[in-house]
C-alpha cells in the first residue's frame, strides 16, 4: 500500500486549528451575555463627556452583574478606575491615549493597511457589510471606529457581525499593548474584549511584533471614498492634530441591554 500523501498531515492540523478557534455554539443566556458585554466595551470606549460620567453608577451597577468570567473582571476593573475620575481628567487621558498616540488609535483599518489606498477600499468594504445587514451608521463616525465596529458585532451577532473584530485582532493586540504599556486603565476594556475572540497564532504575534517594530504600510494618499484627511479620519504619521472637539456621547437607556448606538434599525 502506497503511503499517504505528505499534505495529508498539514490538511488535518490546519482543520483542527480552524475548528478550536471557531466560536463554539452559545446557550441563550451567553449569547445574551456577550453582546452585553460587546456594547459595554462600545460605550466605555466612547469619549467620556458629561453625560457618559452621569452614566457611571449605572455602568458600575451593570458591570457588576456580569455572570463571573474573565472579560466582567477586566471590565469591573476598568468601571472602578472610572468611577473615581473627574470628568476633565477622563476627557484628557481619552484624549491623550486615544487620539495623540498612533499606536492606541481606535481605527482599526489603520493597523491592517496603514495610509494606502488599500485602507479607503477597506472602509468602503467595511461600511457596505453594515449596509448589507440593515445597519446605517449615518456618517457619524468611519465604520473602523472601534467601538462602531463593537456595536455591530452585539447587534449582527458572533458570526458575521463579529468578523471584522476577528479580522482585526492584530491591531486589537497592539492597542491593548500600547495602553498597557502607558499604564492607561482602558487597557482593561481591550483585555476584555480580547477574551472573546480566537486566541492568537504565531502568525498573530510575529504580525503584531512586527507592527511594533515598523509601523503600519505607508503611502501618502487620501483615503477614498472617504475624502482627504479631516474630522474622524487618522491622521497620516507623524501629523501632529490638536484635539477637536468631542462629538456627543451615546448615552444608554436604563437598560444597557436595549443600548443602540444612533444610526441603528
Amino acid at each position: 500500500m502506497s503511503p499517504l500523501p505528505t499534505t495529508i498531515p498539514a490538511l488535518v492540523r490546519t482543520r483542527v486549528r480552524a475548528a478550536v478557534r471557531r466560536p463554539s455554539r452559545l446557550t441563550p443566556e451567553e449569547a445574551q451575555t456577550r453582546t452585553l458585554l460587546l456594547r459595554l466595551c462600545s460605550l466605555l470606549l466612547q469619549y467620556p463627556d458629561a453625560e457618559l460620567a452621569a452614566a457611571r453608577p449605572m455602568l458600575t451597577s451593570t458591570v457588576e452583574a456580569l455572570p463571573p468570567s474573565p472579560a466582567a473582571e477586566h471590565l469591573a476593573g476598568f468601571t472602578a478606575w472610572l468611577t473615581g475620575q473627574e470628568t476633565d481628567d477622563l476627557e484628557r487621558h481619552y484624549v491623550e491615549m486615544f487620539d495623540l498616540r498612533r499606536k492606541s488609535s481606535l481605527y482599526l483599518t489603520y493597523y491592517l493597511h496603514g495610509d494606502t489606498r488599500r485602507r479607503g477600499m477597506a472602509l468602503l468594504t467595511l461600511n457596505q457589510r453594515y449596509k448589507a445587514a440593515g445597519w446605517d451608521i449615518d456618517g457619524g463616525e468611519l465604520p473602523d471606529h472601534l467601538p462602531v465596529v463593537l456595536e455591530f458585532a452585539a447587534l449582527a451577532g458572533p458570526g458575521g457581525g463579529e468578523a471584522p473584530l476577528r479580522q482585526h485582532r492584530r491591531g486589537l493586540e497592539l492597542i491593548h499593548r500600547a495602553l498597557a504599556d502607558a499604564d492607561s486603565p482602558y487597557r482593561h476594556i481591550l483585555a476584555a474584549l480580547l477574551t472573546l475572540l480566537p486566541p492568537p497564532t504565531e502568525a498573530d504575534r510575529a504580525a503584531v511584533a512586527q507592527l511594533v517594530a515598523e509601523g503600519p504600510p505607508n503611502e501618502e494618499v487620501g483615503l477614498d471614498p472617504y475624502g482627504t484627511y479631516g474630522e474622524g479620519e487618522f491622521a497620516p504619521p507623524g501629523t501632529f492634530v490638536p484635539p477637536m472637539a468631542a462629538p456627543p456621547t451615546r448615552v444608554p437607556p436604563a437598560d444597557p441591554t436595549t443600548y443602540r448606538m444612533e444610526g441603528t434599525r
